[in-house]
């Protein structure tokens, strides 16, 4: 039995071909782009396609063949979507990860001093980076500001220990 590796791209199925293509390219392509890139007729890509299409609506995968008006996609099921968030890419704006650095290196800081170091926009970076679960917020004691903290998902998507943090002195404006 031949082995799949050694196989060229003319003895693979068609509809693993045209898979290969909307994996690669990974965003909504026509009909007349997959057959011109597999070098098919207009026909050939149809056919291809369909089978590809009911092939993965008979599969429990995590993935689909999705189309959208006259695009067609290879993406994942809709259902999955929360299972998988936790392993995305972050996607933070680089003052609000020059200001997440800043609350890293103190370990726990006064969002007023927060402020103070990073100036007005820290509010906003704070809104971004809680909404994200990133830093936990609590009331100070003894006072109208309060303490920022990194969060347990900071240091799961960050690969980063409490322990490998040490607090440092008075930071300079990180800008």
């Amino acid at each position: 039995m031949e082995s799949t590796s050694s196989l060229l791209p003319e003895q693979i199925s068609l509809p693993a071909r045209l898979e290969a293509i909307l994996y690669l390219k990974g965003k909504p392509m026509s009909l007349g782009e997959l057959a011109e890139i597999a070098s098919l007729t207009h026909d050939e890509a149809e056919l291809g396609l369909l089978t590809l299409m009911a092939d993965y609506a008979h599969r429990n995968t995590a993935l689909e063949i999705v189309q959208d008006g006259q695009r067609y996609s290879l993406q994942l099921r809709q259902g999955l979507a929360d299972l998988v968030q936790n392993l995305l890419p972050v996607d933070l704006s680089t003052a609000a990860l020059r200001t997440l650095a800043t609350i890293a290196l103190k370990k726990r800081i006064l969002q007023s001093e927060l402020v103070e170091l990073r100036g007005s926009g820290a509010y906003d970076h704070i809104k971004e980076l809680l909404a994200q679960d990133f830093i936990e917020r609590k009331r100070q004691s003894d006072g109208r500001s309060f303490w920022l903290s990194l969060s347990e998902k900071f240091h799961r998507t960050f690969a980063v220990k409490a322990d490998d943090l040490r607090p440092v002195g008075r930071l300079a404006t990180v800008d």
